[in-house]
């Protein structure tokens, strides 16, 4: 059995983790610099060389701050499933800060709540809840 793991690269690491773990929820559980790894003594040495962080409960995501520039793309997003409407809405409106509305959070002819947002580091978030609450 494999386990998804999803790998973010960051031009600020730090402040993006963080802003997720408010957003939804959770906690960075370690952060390691490349000066702790590898002793570098140079720019990169207090850059994120590898992060786990918690969110939405037992969910980890990894993040790095990146070495070169990032090019932004449309070609992958998370989703985030919720149990209750109302924890999808705080997620959603909290992503929406600084970000772009793509779709709002409304229920769907499918019979779920969904709504799709990019946040301000360029992320593309789909959020979903159940019918209940």
């Amino acid at each position: 059995m494999a386990k998804l793991k999803p790998y973010i690269l960051s031009e600020d690491a730090m402040a993006q983790a963080e802003f997720y773990t408010q957003v939804f929820g959770g906690r960075i559980l370690s952060v390691t610099t490349h000066e702790q790894a590898m002793g570098t003594q140079n720019e990169y040495k207090d850059k994120v060389m590898h992060m786990c962080f918690s969110i939405a409960g037992d969910n980890y995501i990894f993040i790095a701050d990146t070495m070169e520039p990032l090019k932004q793309g449309n070609d992958i997003a998370l989703s985030v499933e919720f149990d209750l409407e109302a924890e999808a809405v705080e997620a959603f409106t909290k992503l929406s800060e600084g970000g772009t509305v793509k779709y709002p959070l409304e229920m769907q002819p499918f019979g779920v709540f969904y709504g799709e947002v990019v946040d301000k580091y360029q992320v593309t978030w789909m959020i979903t809840a159940g019918m209940e609450g």
